[in-house]
């Protein structure tokens, strides 16, 4: 039963990484959905081929080559994410965010007479979001089957209480706050308020649910390009991108009981918060050739972004009994360093010119992501577990995107299709995991001046799970249904 004299609820001190990275961390910083004006985004991001887009600095350089004069633009935009969960019903939560989704630049340097030979060569930086990361999650119900607390007595299993700091630091707090304690005649096995502590078996569940998570960060490049366009057929380009990288992911857990348990447990509060900024760098490489005059054909090379990340992480856990007991532990917050490489990446694209009427594009890109790799940057953690995983579990794919636009004197009307292929393994949990994209837009000319308007729709469903156990439990996994709704506003300058 629970102890009567009051322990101090201290610090506890951790050793080495407590959130080590995972599969997670790395696909989700190795995963880019371009973005950037509102004509690229309505066109589904099909650009590989075509060119004379400010966005396509981060896509295929080579469209830089394709400008005829200098332009300066910049696209903001608002972002509508719906988050709906099944876990014990189906709950909703959303989120409203504004950022700057592109501003940049391209300076034509050299513009020469002639239709042979060098025509022209421009200089280009754009910033261009490529990944938007925001997103509020609320996961809600009744749990008849089990609870995070047995989870961590899982943890803590196998470890006296002196241990519990260094090798199962979750634990540890839990059993400072009375969450979990050691069984009666045991130093190394544990069990949790809902069987008093292995003293009433069997537990009594049937405790309110209350998950709330904020992702919030985004992947972004300045992109640094130069390229020119050789007799009207080839357009060559290169870009280096300094990439920038902002996430944070902060979740509380709530178990609240109204059962009259033998322990008097009445709630518990569990807060899980990281914070990871990182720069990386690349270099991508493109051609676009004009074989005829309505034709063209892209191909572009990313070399993987290194990215150098350091993260701040800590836990926290408060909990309340019936008798007016309160108690409260937390981890040292921990700041430490790792670096991560991304997968390169093969563009491919075909652009279709129909007169001045209708611009038809279709873009392939293929990615490995088993090829991320995670590795130490001087404190000699061994990554090599973690690199077998992301090996084991993830693969490449192949994504597609299609875009079209259509001219009515100065109004145009686009539209646009994006698939973004299944990235886990066959047999891994969520190996049936895509990302689809629909988009619209509409354009309007005038001389030297245009505004353009775009509308994505994001969607994808994931499983998850709020914590993980053997299979004497039910799985504690839910659904989480995305529909991102992304509306940019472009306003260029030709000069």
């Amino acid at each position: 039963m629970k102890k009567a004299a009051l322990i101090a609820v201290s610090v506890v001190l951790v050793t080495g990484i407590i959130r080590a990275q995972n599969l997670d961390d790395a696909l989700r910083y190795s995963q880019v959905f371009y973005s950037g004006t509102a004509r690229f985004n309505s066109m589904g991001g099909a650009f590989t081929a075509l060119g004379a887009d400010l966005s396509t600095l981060s896509q295929n350089p080579a469209g830089i080559g394709v400008y005829r004069s200098s332009e300066l633009s910049i696209t903001p935009q608002l972002n509508y994410i719906r988050s709906t969960t099944n876990f014990d019903g189906t709950t909703s939560d959303y989120l409203y965010n504004f950022s700057l989704n592109q501003g940049g630049f391209v300076r034509n340097m050299i513009k020469n007479d002639g239709s042979t030979g060098l025509i022209s060569f421009n200089f280009g930086y754009s910033f261009n979001m490529t990944n938007n990361m925001n997103q509020d999650i609320l996961v809600a119900g009744i749990n008849n089957s089990s609870s995070i607390a047995d989870y961590w007595v899982s943890d803590a299993n196998g470890w006296t209480k002196f241990q519990l700091g260094d090798e199962a630091p979750v634990a540890a707090i839990a059993y400072d706050t009375w969450i979990i304690d050691s069984l009666s005649g045991s130093l190394t096995q544990y069990g949790t308020v809902f069987s008093n502590y292995g003293d009433d078996p069997p537990s009594v569940y049937g405790q309110s649910v209350r998950r709330s998570i904020y992702y919030d960060g985004y992947l972004g490049e300045h992109a640094i390009s130069f390229g020119g366009n050789y007799s009207n057929k080839l357009f060559f380009g290169a870009t280096f991108g300094i990439n920038v990288l902002r996430y944070s992911s902060y979740f509380e857990h709530v178990e609240t009981t109204d059962v009259m348990l033998s322990s008097k447990f009445k709630s518990l509060d569990y807060i899980d918060y990281f914070d990871d900024r990182g720069t990386g760098f690349t270099f991508k490489f493109g051609l676009i050739a004009k074989p005829v005059e309505m034709l063209r054909i892209g191909l572009a090379f990313h070399t993987p972004t290194y990215y150098k990340i350091d993260e701040y992480f800590y836990e926290d856990i408060s909990s309340k009994f019936t008798d007016g007991d309160t108690y409260h532990a937390h981890n040292d917050p921990m700041r430490f360093n790792y670096a991560l490489n991304t997968p390169f990446r093969f563009l491919a694209g075909v652009g279709v010119q129909v007169q001045k009427f209708a611009l038809l594009s279709a873009d392939y890109e293929y990615v490995d992501y088993n090829s991320a790799y995670f590795f130490q940057t001087g404190d000699g953690y061994n990554y090599s577990d973690k690199n077998n995983t992301i090996r084991e579990s993830l693969k490449s794919t192949n994504n597609f995107r299609l875009g079209g636009e259509f001219r009515l004197n100065k109004f145009y009307f686009r539209t646009g299709y994006g698939y973004y292929g299944q990235p886990f393994k066959e047999g891994e949990e969520n190996s049936d995991l895509d990302y689809r994209t629909i988009s619209g837009g509409v354009g309007f000319r005038e001389r030297n001046l245009s505004v353009d308007f775009g509308y994505v729709n994001y969607r994808t469903s994931q499983l998850k799970y709020l914590y993980r156990l053997d299979s004497s439990f039910e799985p504690a996994d839910y659904n989480i249904e995305t529909n991102k709704n992304m509306f940019s506003l472009t306003m260029a300058f030709k000069f």
